[in-house]
């Protein structure tokens, strides 16, 4: 086949997640653009994002809980839109769950840190540039300088605590946006720093070198594969039980006679 839609112009590291998970997958979302129905985790961390990131613009002395819960309101019309309301089948029960689970996240987020003493560098901070080849695009919740000078890249997690078990994939899209970050400002952060706000655990890791150089190496293999596929007319589904799980597309596969699994 060819496709009507044209390669997207850049590679971001959850698409490029995206892609290593499964090639169809990634040609559902990025090239043929079918839209991914809300789900209520989703739905929930873009909530909790907004209310952190609002936080975070305000001068390091009024970065206070009182604060963060002022812009909760805000982001019931900012998040919840018609469309995700209306994808999530949204009633007064829900919406009042949400408000009561982004509370409890607000709370424990304070016992985690002090926003008043981090000294960030941008929030939402939005990065492009190519590296090896590749048109690189990504969005940091926050890029931290630490007491050393050191930058740090920080993401908030509103989802359960990873598997120890699965320490790269856990880290993996912050190790590319640490290349990002290398490429673009002219220089590498030292630490990821992942705030899995739910449960007032932070997980961290050392950025080093040798890991920077294999996500770049990385990236430049997928995004020669993208380019080889969409010239092909052809992105291969890779069905798995565990990449299928949860994957948005899964009767869209099926329906063009790809076994997924049930």
């Amino acid at each position: 086949m060819t496709f009507s839609d044209p390669l997207p112009k850049s590679l971001s590291p959850s698409r490029l997640a995206d892609f290593q998970a499964c090639p169809r997958r990634y040609q559902y979302a990025s090239i043929e653009r079918i839209p991914q129905p809300a789900s209520y985790a989703t739905a929930k961390g873009r909530f909790v994002h907004y209310v952190f990131e609002q936080l975070f613009l305000l001068p390091a002395e009024e970065r206070t809980i009182e604060r963060a819960r002022e812009y909760v309101t805000p982001a019931v019309g900012a998040i919840l839109t018609v469309d995700v309301r209306n994808d999530l089948g949204m009633d007064d029960e829900m919406v009042a769950r949400l408000l009561v689970e982004t509370e409890a996240i607000i709370v424990t987020y304070f016992t985690m840190e002090d926003p008043r003493e981090v000294n960030h560098e941008g929030v939402e901070l939005r990065l492009g540039v190519t590296v090896d080849g590749v048109p690189l695009f990504g969005i940091l919740d926050r890029l931290d300088r630490d007491d050393l000078g050191n930058l740090i890249i920080v993401d908030y997690k509103t989802g359960a605590l990873p598997n120890r078990n699965f320490d790269a994939k856990t880290f993996a899209n912050s190790e590319l946006y640490a290349a990002l970050c290398e490429a673009k400002l002219g220089e590498r952060p030292t630490k990821i720093r992942l705030l899995y706000v739910a449960h007032g655990e932070a997980v961290e890791r050392n950025i080093t070198e040798v890991v920077v150089r294999a996500r770049r190496v990385a990236a430049a293999s997928a995004w020669d594969r993208i380019n080889r596929y969409y010239l092909d007319g052809e992105f291969p589904a890779t069905p798995s039980t565990n990449t299928c799980r949860f994957c948005a597309y899964k009767e869209t596969c099926r329906a063009s006679g790809v076994p997924v699994p049930s």
